[in-house]
């Protein structure tokens, strides 16, 4: 297929849609079922890009949890305790653990179950039954992948009354080096970030904290990663395989580290064990929950679910959580990364970063007060690699 009509672009009234190749040649993926739309696409190609990364970069199975052109959450597929399982919701399905494909995805989606309603999914492997029986409940609105199982394709092409999208791209394709994008009736042209990021960008360490530890290593490969897909101003916490906590699109840097270090606790927050002991009701659906488990951890839960409000969610009434309970909890985490797109031009978000247990920080430099960053990062026994790459994307 050399075009695609679509039915709207970003917005019902914007008609026509279409997309197309540059030189009129075929376009690089196959639509297996359903009618992506506009958004769907934007979601699915740079999604797609990004586990393709991934995967190059860390040899594992990847798989990134997109809406409105950003990831909610990327990972790879190492192995989830007991508690994260539980955190995720995935405790119930135990051959998830033995695909380390379904993994990724059940990490990705774990990163901000919240944000992942109705995401588009990116897979850098060949779906597998294990895999689509997971991607089957969960609220999306498509899947792109290389390929799919038999059965694995029959499960998806069943979802959503049959309208699920699924798309197989093609490994093969590599875009041309220039990229084009038009705006109010004006082209720009720029060479499309095809920067290579492996551990060659973590060698220039000036703090006085020296040793990067491999499972770091492989953090902020996953951060910056995930950073280079991300509506800039961004900053990415990572942990163990995946992002914990994305903040995307901010005007100014430590709203960004801010806003992922908020979702990074809620990620931690989620693993306590009175937050994995919470009595939801049978009735409730998967997002209903999320959003429960969302609404126990925040600020209004004590408004909000006492006085018999509880009762819409949970079967007896829960034990709170206090704001010193929940930083007592958080002051003990350490070793967690952190990915920023481009240089902090003061200290604030160090300092934030320390409140979210990060003992490592990859950013590209050039700041006027790069002395200063690096001396909050020695203050705090922190790691900082200078990476000299900076990772805008708009």
């Amino acid at each position: 297929m050399q075009e695609m009509t679509l039915k709207y672009g970003c917005n019902p009234h914007q008609k026509p849609a279409g997309l197309s190749m540059a030189d009129g040649s075929a376009l690089p993926f196959e639509v297996l079922n359903g009618n992506p739309g506009y958004i769907n696409f934007l979601d699915a190609l740079n999604a797609w890009q990004l586990v393709r990364e991934l995967r190059a970069a860390t040899g594992l199975p990847a798989a990134a949890s997109f809406k409105h052109v950003s990831p909610a959450g990327t990972a790879v597929g190492l192995p989830m305790g007991a508690g994260l399982q539980r955190a995720c919701f995935v405790d119930d399905l135990p051959e998830v653990q033995d695909s380390p494909q379904a993994v990724a995805y059940a990490r990705a989606r774990g990163a901000d179950r919240l944000c992942s309603f109705g995401d588009w999914i990116a897979l850098s492997d060949r779906c597998d039954a294990a895999t689509a029986r997971l991607i089957a409940r969960e609220v999306s609105d498509g899947v792109a992948a290389p390929d799919y199982d038999d059965e694995a394709l029959a499960i998806l092409r069943a979802k959503r009354r049959g309208s699920y999208a699924v798309l197989r791209m093609d490994e093969a394709y590599q875009p041309p080096e220039a990229e084009r994008r038009e705006v109010y009736g004006i082209t720009l042209t720029q060479r499309r970030n095809d920067a290579v990021i492996d551990e060659s960008l973590l060698r220039n360490i000036p703090t006085r904290r020296k040793e990067l530890p491999d499972a770091a290593r492989l953090d902020l490969l996953v951060a910056m990663i995930t950073l280079k897909y991300t509506q800039s101003n961004s900053v990415c916490f990572a942990r163990d395989g995946q992002a914990i906590g994305v903040g995307a699109g901010q005007q100014s840097r430590v709203h960004c580290t801010r806003l992922a270090g908020d979702k990074a606790d809620l990620w931690h927050l989620r693993q306590h064990e009175k937050a994995l002991a919470l009595p939801f009701r049978e009735d409730l659906s998967r997002p209903e929950r999320d959003n429960g488990v969302d609404l126990y951890l925040s600020p209004r839960a004590h408004s909000e679910l006492a006085s018999g409000g509880w009762q819409r969610l949970f079967t007896k009434e829960p034990e709170l959580l206090n704001a010193q309970q929940k930083r007592d909890y958080l002051d003990k985490l350490k070793g967690v990364s952190l990915g920023s797109d481009a240089f902090f031009p003061f200290d604030d978000s160090i300092l934030r970063a320390a409140e979210s247990g990060v003992s490592f920080v990859a950013q590209p430099g050039g700041s006027l007060r790069d002395a200063e960053v690096i001396d909050a990062c020695d203050r705090l026994d922190m790691l900082m690699v200078m990476t000299g790459l900076r990772l805008f994307h708009h």
